[in-house]
């Protein structure tokens, strides 16, 4: 989430155009999301078998909030909130997990970056002029 988040502040405090801080922040996003979606399968495996061997029970209280989310609201539920809970590694692993087929994530998680990212991109292009930004900023 903080790569998500602080890509269009330093896109914006580098002199980017609102466009190419949106498009990056997009294709960060979707780079992550194929890549674990690739190795998601694998990783959910491997996760399972580990909390098995350990002895510790298949479903935590934040895995039962996950499915709950998923239950009601499906794929784009887990998707919207991807950017600002779960960061886009931590949404696709979820994901995966649920047996959600990857041309799913990667259709529902596109127009969450699209959205996000520019909701993201505007936040930091509107509040660029504050003191704090300029701090960041190059001299």
């Amino acid at each position: 989430m903080v790569k998500f988040v602080a890509a269009p502040i330093a896109g914006v405090l580098a002199g980017l155009s609102w466009a190419t801080c949106w498009g990056l922040s997009v294709a960060g996003m979707m780079t992550s999301v194929l890549l674990i979606s690739g190795l998601g399968r694998m990783w959910a495996l491997h996760l399972r078998a580990r909390r098995t061997a350990k002895g510790k029970p298949l479903f935590s209280r934040r895995s039962r909030g996950v499915v709950r989310i998923y239950k009601r609201f499906g794929m784009p539920g887990i998707a919207f909130l991807t950017p600002i809970l779960f960061s886009p590694v931590g949404g696709t692993v979820i994901a995966t997990q649920l047996h959600v087929p990857r041309w799913r994530i990667m259709l529902h998680m596109f127009w969450s970056a699209l959205l996000w990212g520019a909701a993201f991109t505007m936040v930091a292009t509107r509040f660029s002029h504050l003191e704090i930004f300029q701090h960041f900023a190059p001299k």
